[in-house]
């Protein structure tokens, strides 16, 4: 099997997995901590902690962890078979998923969860009000930071995608 041959399903694969996790942290921005933000914060702080808790899952690992691996293989498949452009779209779409998606949710967004975690919840809603107040701030100026980089990180495996179906005649014909 040749770099041309597991290209596209590599590519393919980058796509969804990058696809997957944009739509898994902009899900969060316009809609669930809008929602949380609503509530009493008691029930935010509860929900937060069970879906932080649930979210360790390995459906949501394959999305998280799997995205720099499928686009490392996309890349390094594209650069092997002659795509240079489509290389370099997916090798910056890789360094900054590991930048702004991966390292940014490992150091702002998961030590806010722990954080959170750590909390009993008061009684008291404006003890609990102040807490939901500070976290759910802090955590949505990251997490819309991660889904901005995230967002990128798709239009550049999009733009690969592009390049490779424009190329792909120009190969036919010369190879």
């Amino acid at each position: 099997m040749t770099a041309r041959n597991i290209l596209p399903p590599l590519a393919l694969l980058a796509l969804l997995a990058a696809g997957a996790i944009f739509g898994f942290f902009f899900a969060w921005v316009c809609s669930t901590m809008w929602g949380l933000d609503d509530a009493d914060p008691r029930v935010a702080i509860a929900a937060m902690q069970a879906m932080n808790a649930s979210v360790r899952n390995p459906v949501f690992a394959l999305a998280f962890f799997g995205t720099p691996v499928f686009l490392a293989a996309a890349g390094l498949a594209a650069w092997a078979a002659g795509a240079q452009r489509a290389a370099l779209y997916i090798g910056l779409a890789w360094a900054l998923y590991l930048a702004g998606g991966l390292a940014l949710t490992t150091l702002a967004n998961v030590p806010l969860n722990e954080a959170l975690a750590a909390i009993r919840i008061p009684v008291d809603a404006a003890a609990a009000g102040a807490i939901w107040a500070d976290y759910s701030a802090d955590w949505q100026l990251w997490n819309i930071a991660r889904t901005a980089v995230c967002a990128v990180v798709l239009l550049l495996v999009g733009a690969a995608f592009l390049t490779l179906r424009d190329s792909a005649p120009e190969r036919a014909a010369h190879g």
